[in-house]
């Protein structure tokens, strides 16, 4: 029987992942969580095969909690659920330790298989997602302006591109607002732009976008 946690701060969400796993027979979804401290308590608290995690949920950095769930349990398989579709997340998800990587919108045909893939051991991202990764590991490909920044940065970036405010930020990420403010403003200068206006024009045409009420 493969054990697996669900976190995602979504009840529906949740809800639609379980009936989705509930056509194989060997899988028994037998914890969620909502929120990171849940994913870490849930973790301590049982042995699990496989967690399934969305990396938007409130107050906590997707790929730090990642790094400490490694840290913590280094034989769990992290499967990363998640909206966006951009390499870069792909990239810095397996980069924190990550086993498998996938959008919620693949989750319908290809979450059985991914599952079982990271389960036994193995690593998952799907077709597309493979391309684009491949796509983008020439040696001297120059990067692109947001992979420039460091794993921090990159959160407080989507953060603001969102439209959280600086002290929206530094609330939910534990941080002073003096932080939060040297943070977009290495952003900035990293990106090589010169207003939080630039910021989400650049987001837009990347396809960086998140839902404020995601994160």
């Amino acid at each position: 029987m493969i054990r697996i946690l669900i976190a995602d701060d979504h009840t529906l969400v949740r809800e639609g992942l379980k009936q989705i796993l509930q056509i194989a027979p060997d899988f028994q979804v037998g914890g969620e969580a909502s929120n990171g401290l849940e994913v870490i308590a849930a973790i301590r608290e049982k042995e699990w095969d496989v967690l399934l995690l969305d990396m938007s949920m409130p107050g906590r950095n997707g790929i730090e909690l990642i790094k400490q769930i490694k840290e913590e349990k280094p034989h769990l398989p992290v499967l990363v659920l998640t909206m966006h579709a951009e390499q870069q997340y792909a990239v810095r998800a397996f980069k924190a330790g990550a086993a498998g990587y996938l959008t919620k919108e693949s989750a319908a045909a290809e979450l059985v298989s991914a599952v079982r893939k990271v389960a036994a051991g193995g690593a998952y991202v799907s077709a597309s997602m493979a391309e684009k990764l491949a796509l983008n590991l020439g040696v001297h490909s120059e990067k692109l302006p947001h992979q420039r920044l460091s794993d921090r940065e990159f959160d407080v970036f989507r953060r603001i591109v969102a439209g959280q405010t600086v002290s929206d930020i530094a609330d939910q990420l534990s941080l002073s607002v003096k932080t939060v403010s040297t943070h977009k403003t290495r952003i900035l200068q990293k990106m090589e732009m010169h207003n939080q206006a630039e910021l989400i024009r650049y987001a837009i045409e990347h396809k960086l976008m998140d839902d404020a009420s995601t994160l």
